[in-house]
């Protein structure tokens, strides 16, 4: 398959740190990868690289062919990057709808849109209400409404299951493998639930101490030895 992003050895320095140390991959059409890695492994740093949100030291980010490494986020935006955030941006003084229907006129697009989106993403029957009065997995899906808005073609999601309940975690999780179905999109995304990782993600990304240490199949990486050693064993009994 075609890719639809490739990053070729992204690196981000803080001082004497490497945050992220010559990482590289590629992502398919249609992917869907997670991000994964203890805290502090760098795949935050590399996910604010790669919408935008910091730029690289060096190496290159390609979207579709064109070299955007240098591009500020409105831009990726515009271009067909959609970025959630760990915390959801909201607009908390706004109703459901009206947060939706102001990400549509901020790209220009017609609000009449805006009850189809929030019919895609499960908040059709909370669109008067004020995002203030949703429960937190509510919240997040509203923030998925505004970021569809932009018609993305790669989605990246920041822990999109997040401050929610574990009902609440695979319900939002399919959800979002709905959309990639009906839209065609590419999804990457971060998360420490290794439930959703290993239940939703198609290849999976492994981060440590800033490099990138296994890329492959959930099956693959969860028999990986190092990444058994550095990371996962832990993270799954964490999560047990």
């Amino acid at each position: 398959m075609t890719a639809i992003l490739e990053v070729r050895s992204l690196s981000k320095h803080f001082g004497g740190l490497a945050a992220v140390d010559a990482v590289s991959f590629e992502l398919a059409d249609g992917d869907i990868a997670a991000l994964i890695g203890a805290n502090g492994a760098g795949k935050t740093t590399c996910f604010n690289m790669l919408g935008g949100a910091l730029q690289a030291d060096t190496g290159h980010v390609f979207f579709q062919g064109q070299n955007i490494t240098d591009w500020p986020a409105h831009r990726r935006c515009r271009s067909g990057i959609g970025r959630t955030f760990q915390i959801a941006a909201t607009f908390r003084s706004m109703s459901v709808l009206e947060n939706v229907e102001t990400a549509l006129s901020a790209i220009g697009r017609d609000t009449a849109a805006a009850p189809r989106l929030l019919d895609e993403t499960g908040i059709a029957d909370k669109a008067g209400l004020a995002v203030t009065a949703l429960a937190y997995g509510d919240i997040k899906r509203v923030e998925l409404a505004m970021v569809l808005a932009a018609e993305p073609r790669l989605l990246l999601l920041d822990e999109p299951t997040a401050g929610m309940a574990g009902a609440e975690r695979r319900q939002i999780m399919q959800t979002i493998a709905g959309l990639v179905a009906a839209r065609g999109m590419t999804v990457l995304f971060t998360e420490h639930d290794m439930d959703a990782v290993f239940g939703f993600a198609r290849r999976v990304l492994v981060m440590d101490q800033g490099q990138l240490i296994a890329d492959g199949s959930p099956d693959a990486v969860r028999g990986d030895a190092r990444v058994q050693q550095v990371y996962l064993g832990d993270a799954e009994s964490d999560d047990a």
